[in-house]
């Protein structure tokens, strides 16, 4: 295995610019990047298999619209559970295991988790909080249903200090 990213400096200015490229468009051509960055195709593709393999580049996926889908009902939950050795692990996994649920966030403050999820109607969306609710450990829940999605673009790079 080739040597990994453990912290920012790892990074030098063509890994930032080759991240923040294909952040935008990973279904870019090798020969359009090595232009961009003028760098050969095999530095290219050398660079992405070091990141791939260091856990830097996690997948490649296809960013999907969810309106065809109809996925529109989209809610985000407040979980607060009883506090057990491992619970943060055990609790977290179950709401991450459940169908509709995107996101899962352990938190600290006033609440445990922080759920998002997306489903296409207010059945399914009960249904989800019936899981979450019968998850054992689970205390209670409180609900915000997203009336519109004003930025939902998570693109790291942009967030990402270079100093």
């Amino acid at each position: 295995m080739t040597k990994g990213y453990s912290a920012s400096d790892d990074f030098d200015e063509v890994d930032l610019k080759l991240l923040t490229f294909i952040e935008d468009d990973f279904d870019v051509s090798l020969d359009v990047i090595s232009d961009e960055l003028d760098l050969s195709k095999s530095a290219v593709h050398y660079r992405l298999n070091k990141m791939k393999e260091s856990g830097v580049i996690k997948g490649i996926t296809a960013d999907l619209n969810p309106a065809p889908f109809e996925l529109d009902m989209v809610a985000i939950t407040e979980v607060s559970v009883t506090h057990e050795k491992g619970y943060s692990t055990d609790i977290g996994n179950k709401l991450a295991d459940i169908t509709g649920v995107e996101q899962v966030y352990y938190t600290m403050g006033d609440v445990d988790f922080m759920v998002l999820t997306r489903v296409q109607d207010r059945n399914r969306m009960n249904e989800v909080i019936d899981q979450m609710v019968a998850i054992d450990g689970v205390n209670e829940t409180s609900s915000r249903f997203v009336m519109d999605e004003v930025k939902n673009n998570p693109k790291f790079m942009d967030n990402f200090s270079q100093e």
